[in-house]
């Protein structure tokens, strides 16, 4: 309860419900640019900030370890279970918008520890980096796989002798060295990473100047930012419904799933409550903003309305008002 009055979550709430109403309220794009800009170069300064204070050590490492295992390990898994209820294209797509990670979940978990005070490092900023471009890029060689079967040449008999006839015409395969060119230039991405970067460098004396941008400004902002994510929710729910209901369950179950293995491995490697909490977070968003930009021309044989749909009008609104709480309440009874 004491979540669901934090004003930035009743913000988009009443996103929700006005989205919900078809009332004409509505954030002009330039200001929503604006917004999402804002918080990842705030989110990039204080991960800097807080990685440059604790350092690099052996607990920072294993911190990253863990969230590129998870990186990995969520999209194979997802793969692996929708390709029974989609089509190969449609389950790579919509495995690696699950294998990769919410900035906006990410960034309202990080403001729920600060208000519950639990600590937290700054290098977790810096493994939602590391784990934004692996789910694409498995997307990309599983769809590319997909492509060479359907044009996989067959041969059939023709007077005597053998005519080759292909199954499909195939798309050609899209070269990874071009999707991993626009998942690290991405420009939300490089405002991440260049934030995080000039935080780290700059130090204590930067964060002391930033101060005011970064951190007063930062939950009216935050709020102002899901007010319209609430209202995209609310006018993307019928993409949602659309779905097969095998691929609504997988929303809605996976994460939870995917939460469950990051607070297993975090205990294993001896992680504290904050860093956990956030790895759980991490594992179980889903992208709704780069991933769906890149697999539109990756894999344009997948249907947006699934993947976007289903991150989107079901998993984020989930993890926002549900989700994150629950996920800190378990590791803090699991490693608090």
């Amino acid at each position: 309860m004491h979540t669901l009055l934090d004003p930035a979550i009743l913000f988009f709430v009443f996103g929700v419900l006005a989205g919900t109403l078809r009332s004409n309220l509505d954030i002009p794009e330039p200001i929503k640019k604006f917004l999402s800009l804002y918080l990842l170069m705030a989110l990039g300064l204080k991960g800097g900030f807080a990685l440059a204070q604790s350092g690099m050590n052996p607990g920072v490492a294993a911190g990253l370890a863990a969230a590129v295992f998870m990186a990995f390990l969520v999209p194979s898994i997802g793969y692996l279970l929708l390709r029974r209820v989609a089509s190969r294209f449609d389950a790579a797509a919509v495995a690696a918008s699950y294998g990769s990670v919410s900035a906006v979940t990410f960034v309202t978990a990080t403001q729920y520890l600060d208000n519950t005070g639990t600590a937290f490092g700054g290098h977790m900023t810096a493994a939602m980096v590391l784990m934004e471009s692996p789910a694409i890029i498995m997307a990309v060689l599983l769809a590319n796989a997909a492509r060479q079967a359907v044009s996989t040449p067959a041969v059939v008999a023709s007077g005597g002798g053998a005519a080759v006839m292909t199954a499909g015409a195939g798309a050609p395969g899209t070269p990874i060295g071009r999707i991993l060119h626009e998942s690290f230039t991405d420009g939300a991405q490089l405002l991440l990473i260049g934030a995080m970067v000039i935080g780290y460098f700059s130090g204590e004396a930067g964060k002391a100047v930033m101060q005011p941008f970064a951190g007063d400004l930062f939950k009216g902002m935050l709020a102002f930012f899901l007010l319209d994510m609430g209202l995209m929710v609310a006018r993307n729910f019928d993409l949602a419904r659309k779905a097969s209901r095998w691929l609504l369950v997988y929303a809605t179950v996976a994460p939870v799933v995917h939460a469950a293995v990051a607070l297993t491995l975090a205990a294993a490697l001896g992680m504290g409550a904050g860093d956990a909490t956030l790895l759980m977070v991490l594992s179980a968003s889903a992208s709704y903003i780069v991933v769906p930009a890149v697999l539109r021309t990756a894999i344009p044989e997948a249907n947006p309305a699934l993947y976007f749909g289903l991150s989107l009008g079901v998993t984020f609104p989930l993890n926002l008002l549900i989700g994150i709480p629950v996920y800190a309440a378990a590791a803090a009874w699991a490693l608090g």
